[in-house]
């Protein structure tokens, strides 16, 4: 109950946003992504919550939670009056922070940081940095397909981001190859980490570094799966249903990618543990 004033405010603030994302940016290709990832960051606050309390049980409050406050405050001002997303919904984040830190203190911030951080993901960002970064990241997965398709027999060719393959020409999109689908396998990796709890640094370093080329790689077999389905069924297929299969299988091959190189990191982790010397035993 003693939650239950907050909760109303932040439904208060935020509910018309989350209208404003849901029948705006959300319901694009390149965004869809936001309501999954705020989806599973409010399942991992649940999930923490009974931990969160244990932890903060006797423990003081934070007093710099009034500073994060008047940030989140601020930054939902600015954006909300100026329409500023990436203030306005990143605004959420500093204000769970300065909740949890005036309510249970630092202590139950620990518990709940990555459900906080894994929030980050679903703030839209500026229009100017997703085209920069995705126009080269679309080069690279387009000419990735062209030569690994062409290396198997096909009849394809490539001008920027636009692949011919036999008498179809396919654009690749933003949803295809963007910063946004990068930022989305990210998430799935980083979330993969969290759920698996892995003890190795080893592993968990590895892996955080490997999520990058295991997007690119998961965004390449979309694409040659895409061209490959309008090459053998025609162009009608390829924009229909399998369009979005095609989705699943992006996310779906980097999920097996990165269960695949977690395994590779354990072998290897584990050949190193046996070749290290036996720490000697004081008597």
């Amino acid at each position: 109950m003693a939650w239950l004033p907050l909760l109303i405010g932040l439904m208060a603030l935020y509910l018309p946003s989350l209208y404003d994302l849901f029948t705006g940016i959300w319901s694009s290709d390149e965004q869809m992504h936001g309501p999954i990832v705020l989806g599973i960051s409010l399942w991992l606050l649940h999930r923490n919550w009974a931990n969160m309390e244990a932890a903060a049980k006797g423990k003081p409050v934070s007093s710099w939670g009034w500073l994060f406050f008047v940030i989140a405050l601020f930054l939902y001002t600015l954006g909300r009056s100026q329409d500023i997303l990436i203030f306005e919904i990143g605004s959420s984040i500093w204000l769970l922070v300065a909740l949890i830190l005036l309510e249970r203190g630092p202590t139950a911030l620990k518990v709940q940081w990555f459900a906080l951080f894994f929030m980050v993901f679903m703030v839209p960002l500026p229009g100017a940095i997703v085209d920069t970064v995705t126009m080269p990241m679309k080069m690279a997965v387009s000419y990735a397909a062209e030569h690994i398709l062409y290396w198997a027999g096909y009849p394809i060719a490539r001008t920027g981001v636009i692949l011919q393959i036999g008498q179809y020409m396919l654009l690749v999109a933003d949803a295809c190859a963007g910063l946004h689908t990068l930022l989305t396998l990210e998430a799935l990796g980083l979330l993969y980490l969290n759920i698996v709890q892995r003890d190795s640094p080893l592993r968990n370093v590895g892996l955080a570094l490997l999520i990058v080329p295991i997007s690119f790689s998961a965004n390449v077999i979309r694409v040659m799966t895409l061209s490959l389905i309008t090459y053998h069924f025609g162009d009608a297929a390829g924009q229909g249903f399998l369009h979005g299969f095609a989705g699943m299988v992006l996310f779906l091959t980097a999920l097996l990618l990165i269960i695949g190189f977690d395994s590779l990191l354990h072998s290897f982790d584990t050949k190193i543990l046996r070749r290290r010397p036996p720490v000697p035993q004081e008597h």
